[in-house]
Parts: structure tokens; sequence; C-alpha cells
């Protein structure tokens, strides 16, 4: 178990928590997270939204049980995590551009973070939100440029040609919609797909993902995967 330090809420169903302790993780990687004993059943995913030495945070949405019962914690308050698990995103270089829909936002920041860290030759960030800003106050350290989109298409605003790797994660149709025009521009593409997850380990299947070689399952396969891979049959 580990102490919660803050829990704060940004909108009406976004919540930022920290959760204090030393632990280990990679961009694009998930925890399972669990803030009760006995109902519900199963744990919460929730990918890594920043880590440092001494606490790991997480943006998350309310929208069941396990996520209201988390949302009601208390700085002080005990919390069991479990991971971290999935495959992440790779390490590149060269011209990178993050894009981010919604809470698909979450984990391309601690992703910013981690490139901007190496030094890129340029990092570019793109974020769309259906009606209000969550998080783009806390990219602004780490790109060369942030483009924000509030109830439109925040791809509408990349232009692929300019990089040579893109990750994003956010509602499908976005991503779908990245993943064609990138390969048009001949520009690599990273997804990090949002199932619903039961176990985090595989065992489940709940996550199954279909990719031109076969089913995947999210949780142990991904949640990251090639664009190309995932989204075959549109492109």
């Amino acid at each position: 178990m580990s102490k919660i330090l803050f829990n704060n809420q940004l909108t009406k169903s976004i919540y930022e928590i920290g959760v204090e302790g030393s632990f280990e993780g990679a961009m694009g990687q998930f925890y399972m997270v669990r803030a009760w004993e006995d109902y519900p059943v199963l744990s919460r995913p929730l990918s890594i939204h920043d880590l440092e030495n001494d606490k790991i945070v997480f943006l998350y949405r309310v929208c069941g049980e396990g996520t209201r019962i988390i949302s009601n914690k208390k700085p002080g308050d005990e919390i069991s995590l479990e991971g971290p698990y999935g495959n992440g995103f790779p390490m590149v270089k060269g011209r990178i551009a993050l894009v981010g829909g919604g809470l698909g936002t979450a984990p391309l920041r601690f992703a910013a973070k981690t490139l901007w860290n190496s030094h890129p030759e340029r990092l570019d960030i793109y974020l769309g939100y259906s009606d209000e800003d969550i998080n783009s106050n806390r990219f602004s350290s780490f790109a060369d440029s942030i483009r924000i989109d509030i109830g439109g298409f925040v791809t509408e605003m990349l232009n692929p040609s300019d990089y040579d790797v893109i990750f994003t994660c956010g509602p499908e149709p976005m991503m779908e919609a990245v993943a064609r025009k990138a390969k048009s521009a001949k520009a690599k593409v990273f997804v990090s797909m949002e199932k619903r997850m039961a176990c985090g380990i595989g065992a489940c299947l709940v996550c199954t993902c279909s990719t031109k070689n076969g089913n995947r399952k999210t949780c142990k396969d991904g949640p990251v995967f090639d664009g190309e891979d995932v989204f075959f049959d549109e492109l």
C-alpha cells in the first residue's frame, strides 16, 4: 500500500492523483490501481501521467464505481498500485509530434517529459479537447510548440510531413486519422490504444485488439502498437 499525496479535481469529472513512493515505469506504461478491498472486484488501469523519484502521478476520469471511490480519497489515505504493465512508447529521435485527445493526453505528458530530456531535434504537441482544456499547462516545459483545439478536430492542425515520428493517444477515430495522414507523409506512427482492461497481464482477454497479425492483448502486447498494424484495414 502507498500513501496519497494529493487528489485534485481539475474539471467536473477529471482528477489528478499523486502517490508517494519510488516507482518505475516507461512512457506509455500503466498501473493497476485499487483503493478498496472487495468491491469492485477489478482494479482500474491508469497510465503514467508523470513520474519522479518520490512519487507517481495519474490523470483519471470518474466514470464508474471504482474511479468514484478513488476520487473521494484524501491525502494521507492508502492506495494499492501494481505495475508497471504494458510495452509503452519506444525511445525515438528526430522530429517528433505528440497528438492527444481528451484523457488520451494523460500518457503523453510523461512521454513529452521523457523525450524532451533526450534532446530531440524537434518536439511539437497537439492537444484536442471536446469542451474544456484539461491539462495543456502541464506540457509547457517540454515542447518546442503546443497547439490546442477545443471542440473541433486537432488532427486538422497536424502536417505529418513535418515529422519523423508521431505518438498519439485518444479516441480511435482521431488516432486512425493521424495514422492515415502519417502514412501518406511516410512518418512513423505509434498509437496507444484505450481498451477496457480487467487483469492487466493478458489473462482475461477483455482488452483484445485486432491487428494485421491477428488478435493481440492490449494490456500485454500493447497498449502501444505500430499505427499501421492496428488501422491496417483503414489504411
